[in-house]
């Protein structure tokens, strides 16, 4: 039986690569590619993925949710970010085939200037152009053309090929309403609203492929990517019709008698036909007349032609539409952190008190199936927003680092605990990240830790003006570790669904702008997630779920308007791991409010004999704290 291992992948995709006929090209044109790029992407460009879509884990080891294959004949390379420059090292099979590229150092070129000073003259570079968005795919092309090769659509997936038979099957799942009493506004009031922005932006038909977005506009949830409450599905709006692309046999009746009774009555496809629809759609429109709304964020294969109609490539109205969460969107996600704070509280109690006081050994694994276990517990519980982080010592500074049974190990009292975690509620969606320590920790792990916390506090409370973009704060969250030459690798924070992706376009807060963040408005959700990482030895990152609201200042300049964030996450922060003469006066007033916060909303949910210890250690962990030789009573 042939051993098919990383290598032998390799050696079939070559093979593929030296005999492909790229679609489009004459007979007599030269049979081959020089390069193929692989992304882990579905055809919908979402962040996430099914195991089916699953190629660049395929091809090469690596199962980070980031990063771009390129395959030569005698080269195969990865660029992935500094979340997981640690894991990529790790995973990378065979690792001596594979060249890491640490996207984002300033030493690192980019995939096309790579690709443009290392292929051979007139090269021909392969990828599937169903699985790589338009302004992806236009970028790599205009750069490409200008250093004299060509980029080239291939009728078939070389991965797939390779994988074969053992390619897991395409998901399916059943679809399911998500009730008014959560989603607060109807489907048919938010296509008139679509309608509406298609008016004012001269356009006709609006075509939507990210399935958060579809999710969202019709009131339907779904399973079919993991932790994602999101179905595989097209939708397409004209000024008339509801054009919507997906098995109806897959659509619970509560599904359909809920669109029914929001005044949506749609046109229904098959899934696979979109592409045939698309191409005769356009042939029957009149180019003069109408104007498709089809957003560069989607597949590049789906964008049809510009000589054959007029296209708007702005993101979608709805990506929009859903980052602004309504009152009853907001009020759920306020309740849902509430119910997922009681739990993280429950587990961090439940650990300390085995660590501490057991023999019992508790590993990365057995404590993260525990937590979800705890949240279990809490009402409209649906699943995890993601794979559990849980991390002990050198395993946090793998930023996204997921145990195996081969890398657990046991939480103890000598090593950093950094736990990153959330969950989806029918109400809401979370990600909180706390880090401990149980027994003493170093001089340098109290004062990375201390500086985290403080870029966490200055983020926190800024003021700021209407509609600035998330990029213009970030140095907030990093201004501790600047100081005193210190940085980490990933972004700040990210925008969070409703009982949708837990991370969320279009917003956020990075060192690198989003190309199509509004500017931070009312009712929009943020993480805020500095953090600090010494490779082999820890990692550290704290995490709370912001509200974006309006700031209460003494002026107004300009009638602008200000604003300011509100904290959901009411997990204390672990005040044993602070260096507290590192802290300002404002920073430990900024900390006891957190913290009698936390006590005043959570300590009424854990009463009775069963939540003791949970309690105890809440009230433990809010203690007021003060500067040395400041006497602080609550």
């Amino acid at each position: 039986m042939v051993k098919k291992d990383g290598l032998w992948k390799l050696t079939q995709l070559r093979m593929l690569m030296k005999n492909v006929q790229p679609s489009g090209w004459s007979l007599i044109r030269k049979k081959g590619i020089q390069a193929l790029i692989v992304t882990g992407e579905d055809a919908h460009q979402s962040e996430y993925s099914t195991e089916r879509d699953q190629r660049r884990r395929f091809i090469s080891g690596f199962r980070g949710s980031y990063g771009t294959v390129v395959i030569l004949h005698d080269a195969a390379l990865l660029w992935t970010d500094g979340r997981y420059y640690q894991q990529a090292m790790s995973e990378l099979n065979p690792p001596e085939a594979w060249t890491l590229m640490r996207e984002g150092l300033l030493d690192t070129p980019t995939i096309t200037a790579w690709l443009a000073t290392n292929l051979p003259p007139k090269s021909v570079v392969g990828a599937d152009a169903n699985l790589i968005s338009f302004t992806e795919w236009t970028r790599l092309q205009n750069s490409l053309i200008d250093a004299g090769h060509d980029l080239v659509s291939l009728s078939e997936n070389l991965v797939d090929k390779v994988w074969g038979d053992d390619q897991p099957a395409p998901t399916a799942n059943i679809v399911l309403p998500q009730l008014l009493r959560y989603s607060g506004r109807g489907a048919g009031d938010k296509i008139r609203a679509c309608r509406d922005a298609m008016r004012e932006n001269g356009t006709t038909i609006l075509v939507v492929t990210a399935l958060d977005a579809i999710a969202y506009l019709l009131n339907w949830r779904g399973s079919d990517i993991p932790f994602n409450p999101v179905f595989f599905a097209y939708v397409i709006l004209t000024l008339k019709d509801v054009h919507i692309f997906i098995d109806r046999s897959r659509l619970s009746q509560e599904a359909l008698e809920q669109l029914k009774n929001e005044g949506v009555d749609p046109i229904f496809h098959a899934y696979e036909d979109i592409h045939v629809f698309m191409k005769s759609f356009v042939q029957s429109c009149s180019f003069e007349k109408d104007k498709m709304w089809i957003s560069n964020k989607s597949s590049f294969a789906l964008h049809p032609d510009v000589a054959t109609i007029q296209k708007h490539t702005d993101i979608t109205p709805i990506s929009f539409m859903k980052s602004i969460k309504n009152v009853t969107e907001i009020d759920g996600m306020r309740a849902a952190h509430v119910r997922d704070s009681v739990a993280l509280v429950k587990y961090f109690a439940w650990l300390e008190d085995k660590i501490k006081n057991t023999n019992e050994w508790i590993t990365e694994i057995s404590g993260a199936t525990r937590l979800e276990q705890f949240r279990q517990e809490q009402a409209h519980f649906v699943g995890l927003s993601f794979t559990t982080i849980s991390s002990v010592g050198p395993h946090g500074a793998v930023i996204h680092y997921s145990p195996t049974t081969e890398t657990d190990v046991p939480i103890t009292d000598k090593e950093l605990y950094l736990c990153d975690s959330g969950a989806q509620y029918h109400d809401g969606t979370t990600d909180v990240t706390r880090t401990l320590h149980f027994g003493e920790p170093t001089s340098f792990e109290r004062e990375c830790f201390t500086r985290v916390f403080k870029g966490q506090c200055r983020l926190s409370t800024m003021v700021f003006p209407l509609k600035t973009k998330g990029n213009y704060l970030d140095t907030l969250a990093r201004e501790s570790l600047w100081s005193v030459g210190l940085d980490y690798l990933h972004g700040t924070g990210h925008g969070v669904g409703s009982y949708l992706n837990v991370h969320e376009e279009p917003i956020g807060i990075s060192w690198k702008p989003h190309p199509d963040d509004p500017g931070l408005q009312p009712g929009m959700f943020l993480s805020n997630e500095p953090g600090y990482y010494e490779d082999g030895k820890f990692g550290i990152r704290l995490e709370n779920i912001e509200l974006v609201v309006p700031a209460k200042t003494p002026y107004n300049h300009k009638n602008r308007g200000f604003l300011t964030f509100e904290t959901m996450t009411l997990v204390p922060i672990q005040t044993s791991l602070l260096d507290i003469s590192m802290l300002t006066d404002k920073e430990i007033e900024y900390l006891n409010n957190y913290h009698v916060r936390c006590l005043e909303v959570l300590k009424p949910l854990l009463q009775g004999p069963e939540n003791i210890r949970a309690l105890k250690w809440l009230e433990k962990q809010t203690l007021p704290i003060s500067h040395p030789n400041c006497n602080l009573a609550r």
